[in-house]
């Protein structure tokens, strides 16, 4: 029996406790953390409570049709791999496991300009559907080799996140020493370092896997990136909806601007030319109080209608999750911490089984919904709160 199946984990909370005993405290909290007073963070996933179901009863739904298509791709399951940052912190070869993962499922996986590992390493890894996110760290000419080399690897779209002019508060980050920890003095470093020794399975495959990375896909004239305060890096290198026009020079396959929390931002991202917009507030990790983006989405999907595809993303920890999104406008749903407790807990396999859990939730309830694609699902399905805006 899987110390990761049942009945040792049955959800992605059993995942997140697992990935928090064995990471140490700098490495867990800076993927469970968000921006300041983290109400964002906590609203991204209270919101689905407020949201209930309106099942139909008596259909047999002898088969289920979990497909759909996101900027011309198809996907088998309408939920994708999320750009995570720092990925080969939680586990070796993190990116590649997780890629992998993704692609034996039928569905993409997003890796971050700011990963561990070479963009072509992971296509290496994932013959599957892969996005590249793209920052704009290093400047234009860095930013435009790194396009390149995802456009000759095959990626098939590049993910453009807007919402990060600078980093935001975070404030466990910050409590927890990363900045002493990133400074390589030992003196500042000392105070901190408890954290790792006590995480000695964890130090073990941190080593062997060459201890603290770089960024191999933000080549500087000096060499990759050298890991460092990325907050620093994300305020020199702000995206505007202009840069969107030399990136389309550069890149002529689906764009995906990632971080539309408006219906102005949504429209905006239409005329541009997006072949997809990404729902996001940053998994609260941003601007604190901004609003839950479940409650956002039935404004965004309604101003922008039929002229590019809407995903989600924010606060997934379970199948029903998914499919009051889908109800809502949202053509499928990115998954990101939900996937890293997996990975931290386990590696691949523990991403397998993230992905195995939303999977058999999903299945189960749109069994329950009496609704056999996802397609087909629409506000109909739900009952949403008075005052919650209402998708048409």
């Amino acid at each position: 029996m899987s110390a990761l199946g049942p009945p040792h984990v049955l959800t992605i909370a059993d995942l997140r406790e697992r990935a928090r005993r064995r990471m140490p405290r700098v490495v867990f909290d800076y993927v469970d953390g968000g921006a300041e007073g983290e109400i964002t963070l906590r609203e991204n996933c209270s919101v689905f409570d407020e949201v209930t179901f309106r099942p139909r009863g008596a259909i047999e739904l002898p088969e289920l049709d979990l497909s759909t298509r996101i900027a011309g791709e198809r996907v088998a399951v309408p939920y994708v791999l999320a750009p995570v940052g720092s990925t080969r912190l939680f586990y070796p070869h993190g990116e590649e496991l997780a890629a992998r993962v993704a692609s034996d499922l039928g569905t993409a996986y997003t890796l971050s300009t700011l990963s561990g590992t070479r963009l072509e390493e992971v296509r290496a890894a994932a013959p599957g559907t892969l996005w590249y996110q793209l920052y704009l760290v290093g400047g234009r000419d860095v930013a435009s080799a790194a396009i390149l080399r995802a456009k000759a690897a095959g990626y098939q779209a590049l993910v453009v996140t807007i919402d990060t002019p600078v980093s935001g508060y975070r404030q466990r980050d910050l409590r927890d020493g990363i900045k002493e920890l990133l400074s390589r003095n030992p003196f500042r470093m000392f105070p901190h370092v408890w954290q790792f020794l006590a995480r000695p399975a964890w130090l073990a495959r941190f080593l062997a896997d060459g201890g603290l990375m770089s960024f191999p896909n933000v080549v500087l004239p000096s060499g990759p990136m050298p890991y460092a305060d990325v907050g620093v890096a994300l305020e020199q290198s702000v995206v505007t909806w202009a840069d969107l026009r030399w990136i389309r020079e550069l890149w002529d396959g689906p764009l995906i601007i990632k971080g539309v929390l408006t219906a102005e931002d949504a429209r905006r991202a239409a005329d541009e030319g997006a072949a997809a917009i990404v729902v996001s507030n940053h998994g609260g990790r941003q601007l604190d109080g901004v609003s839950a983006t479940l409650r956002v989405l039935p404004e965004i999907s309604a101003a922008v209608g039929e002229r590019l595809d809407v995903l989600f993303d924010g606060g997934i920890r379970r199948g029903g999750d998914i499919v009051k999104a889908l109800c809502l406008g949202a053509r499928a749903v990115l998954v990101g911490r939900a996937y890293i407790y997996g990975l931290g807990a386990g590696g691949g396999p523990g991403v397998a089984r993230a992905l195995e859990i939303l999977h058999a939730d999903l299945v189960r309830t749109m069994r329950l919904l009496g609704c056999g694609k996802v397609g087909e699902l629409d506000p109909s399905y739900l009952g949403l709160p008075s005052g919650w805006p209402q998708r048409r």
